[in-house]
């Protein structure tokens, strides 16, 4: 689960990251001492980094408001999410997903 952060509010405050999977266009940053996730960059992601929830310092107010790629999941996988997509929104579809969020979306405390 993660949370689309705008790339000129979201800064690295302590440590450093490496690269870990296919490293192509589509960076995904890990912390370099444990390895875990961290976050990911991509040109098509445009001004966003994917920010993974549980990193942040405080993730209780976090909860899944798009869930995508559903048709990989286990079936017993169950989240509370808005909006579900087989595979990724169509581009279409995203200015009404991010108008409902504005609406409807968690925020932190």
């Amino acid at each position: 689960m993660s949370v689309a952060v705008p790339t000129d509010g979201f800064a690295v405050t302590h440590g450093e990251t490496v690269l870990g999977g296919i490293q192509d266009v589509t960076q995904h940053h890990h912390c370099a001492f444990c390895k875990s996730w961290l976050y990911t960059t991509a040109p098509e992601m445009g001004n966003f980094v994917n920010l993974r929830a549980s990193t942040l310092d405080d993730h209780t107010w976090f909860a899944p408001f798009v869930e995508t790629w559903t048709r990989e999941k286990l079936p017993w996988v169950q989240t509370p999410a808005s909006h579900s997509f087989a595979t990724l929104p169509e581009l279409t579809a995203w200015p009404d997903l991010i108008a409902d969020y504005q609406k409807h979306g968690p925020r932190p405390h």
